[in-house]
């Protein structure tokens, strides 16, 4: 490859790259990884290597001369972007990286397994009972963290072996912490073990990211201290509790618990599917890969998991499985995988591997798309159009489509909007507000009657070119209301609607009529499309809803001012703009604009 083309592709790269944190990998012309580095934002940080810059060291300029592709995964923080980066590096162990040593560590948070537990900070992980929860991306957040618990909840911090046979014999005497009131005194009997219990599971709460517990702790004694007038205690509860707003819950990055597990999650789309894979090992997270897979014909999800797996592993996974695969759900066999468990998990630290598989999935899928959209915009619009044709068995590809909406505040300004869109493009130029003249009242049926039939007797009147497609905003009834109206003026137009449920969200797609339900994913380019014409319509009509009414109310306010007539009020607006300027004139500027004995009466009026 030339140098200029590969400086060229490798330009498109970056450009592609998202601004979110995560971790970049350099390839070699032999499929080799030279490097791997984290990124709080990747687009910006990767793209700093292809500046002419005096600080790029020597290494860094024979390094980029032997890039040929940019791979990158995108995490929810630059704590994990930090975590992912080390798992990596010690994996891959690429020639241009400073290599950390295989018993570099990250700090946990460790509640031992005794009685009264402690709770410390640790580095190594000691299978004997103990809740670890961590890591934490640097000593310092680990501290603090620490620093935090142990202001908040008093725990002993000694180590006393504090079993019931030696409290009972009474050999420990209270230390300066039980003065300072920074532990109760479980070493003399004075705490119960069920009491100190109850405080143990608060902490670990706060270190799950259940903040609640530790919420309602806090703002309990912040309140019992105000009421006894003791200020200066609940105003430091209340400085505990600020503090408490800005801990950061831990990463999902690495986990104590789960140590080899694969994770695997399929996202279909409209005749690909996308796999995701997660490897980890010793805890950590050693690799990230998505792969589009073609479905066939007529397999199931189930089949395509069971391809998935065996493609990735015989591709990526270099032929081994761990013993546990995490899934979204059962392949449709398991006798090609001996001596694994697949789990499909509901809660916890599994779930939350899942999540992330599917959303490193969903991120692959938008940026591909995104790529075939800048690099090819016409195959993408192709593609998209011939898809809509598809679903709504229309006879032609719909790039020319319109969509109607209304809106009203209780029946009052009532209007009505249409955009239009051409091969999957809004033509701004040709979007139209309507102001509803034939309806009193909030009736969307009625105004949608008046203004689709105001809207296409007027095209074809003109002989003008009517759309392949018009969508209503709204379900059957909206669709059946265009098409009677169609169906008067003697025109045959596809009609389409887009239904929303309780929450206000594109719920369901109607086509044809009588109305038929068409089957669509909620994840496909196709229904993102629609969405988005669905936003547009509605974002245009309630638009000039605004407008009417702040126009409205403006006119309102002048027209209270007795001897003011629409002229004068149209006056002083071309030449104050605003009402709230009108008031504030003095009446020398009044007078200078509709004479001396109106800007009397305006100054009478807002002095009232």
């Amino acid at each position: 490859m030339a140098s200029s083309d590969r400086y060229d592709k490798l330009k498109e790269q970056v450009a592609l790259l998202p601004l979110s944190p995560g971790v970049y990998q350099f390839v070699d012309r032999t499929g080799t990884i030279i490097y791997v580095g984290k990124a709080k934002s990747l687009r910006k940080r990767v793209s700093s290597y292809f500046v002419q810059s005096k600080e790029h060291s020597a290494k860094v300029r024979v390094m980029v001369r032997q890039i040929v592709e940019i791979r990158h995964i995108v995490v929810g923080s630059e704590t994990d972007a930090l975590l992912l980066e080390n798992s990596l590096i010690k994996s891959l162990q690429p020639r241009y990286n400073i290599l950390l040593k295989d018993d570099k560590t990250y700090p946990w948070i460790v509640v031992r397994r005794e009685p009264f537990p402690r709770v410390l900070s640790t580095r190594q992980l000691v299978r004997d009972g103990s809740q670890y929860f961590g890591p934490y991306g640097s000593v310092m957040m680990q501290h603090s963290v620490l620093d935090f618990i142990r202001e908040v909840v008093p725990l002993r911090t000694c180590k006393l072996n504090l079993s019931p046979e030696q409290i009972a014999r009474g050999r420990y005497t209270v230390c300066l912490q039980y003065h300072l009131g920074n532990c109760k005194g479980p070493c003399i009997g004075a705490q119960s073990e069920e009491e100190y219990g109850r405080l143990v599971d608060m902490v670990t709460s706060v270190l799950r990211g259940d903040l609640r517990p530790v919420r309602q702790y806090l703002e309990g004694e912040m309140s019992r201290a105000a009421a006894e007038l003791r200020f200066e205690v609940a105003q430091r509860y209340k400085q505990r509790i600020d503090a408490l707003d800005n801990y950061a819950g831990r990463s999902v990055i690495v986990s104590a618990k789960i140590v080899d597990v694969d994770v695997f999650s399929l996202l279909p789309d409209d005749d690909v599917v996308w796999c995701n894979f997660v490897r980890i090992r010793h805890g950590s997270v050693v690799g990230v890969s998505t792969v589009k897979l073609s479905p066939g014909v007529g397999a199931d999800e189930r089949d395509m998991l069971t391809l998935a797996i065996q493609h990735i592993v015989e591709q990526i996974g270099g032929g081994v499985l761990a013993r546990e695969v995490i899934v979204p759900f059962l392949p449709s066999t398991t006798l090609l995988f001996d001596g694994v468990t697949f789990t499909v998990p509901k809660r916890g630290e599994k779930l939350e591997l899942l999540e992330f598989s599917q959303k490193s999935a969903r991120i692959y899928r938008a940026e591909q798309l995104k790529n075939l959209e800048i690099r090819n915009p016409e195959r993408h619009t192709e593609r998209l159009m011939n898809a809509l044709q598809e679903a709504l068995r229309l006879d032609r590809p719909p790039r020319h489509i319109e969509c109607f909406d209304n809106s009203n505040l209780q029946g009052a300004h009532p209007v009505a909007s249409c955009v239009v869109f051409r091969d999957g493009k809004p033509s701004r130029k040709e979007y139209r507000h309507f102001n509803i003249k034939t309806v009193v009242g909030p009736d969307d049926y009625a105004s949608m009657r008046e203004v689709v039939y105001r809207r296409y007797s007027r095209l074809h009147a003109e002989g003008a070119e009517l759309p392949d497609l018009v969508i209503a905003d709204g379900g059957k009834g909206q669709m059946g209301v265009i098409h009677e109206v169609l169906e008067a003026l003697g025109l045959d137009i596809p009609i389409a609607g887009l239904a929303k449920d309780d929450r206000h969200r594109t719920a369901e797609l109607y086509c044809g009529y009588p109305p038929l339900l068409v089957g669509l994913r909620p994840t496909s380019p196709l229904f993102h499309f629609l969405t988005s014409i669905q936003d547009e319509v509605h974002r245009f009509a309630i638009s000039f809803h605004r407008q009417k009414r702040s126009r409205a109310f403006i006119h309102s306010e002048l027209e209270q001012i007795e001897g003011i007539g629409q002229k004068t009020i149209e006056t002083l607006l071309h030449h104050f703009r605003t009402v709230e300027k009108v008031r504030t004139a003095n009446p020398e500027e009044l007078a200078g604009v509709v004479g001396p004995a109106r800007a009397k009466k305006i100054r009478e009026y807002f002095e009232k």
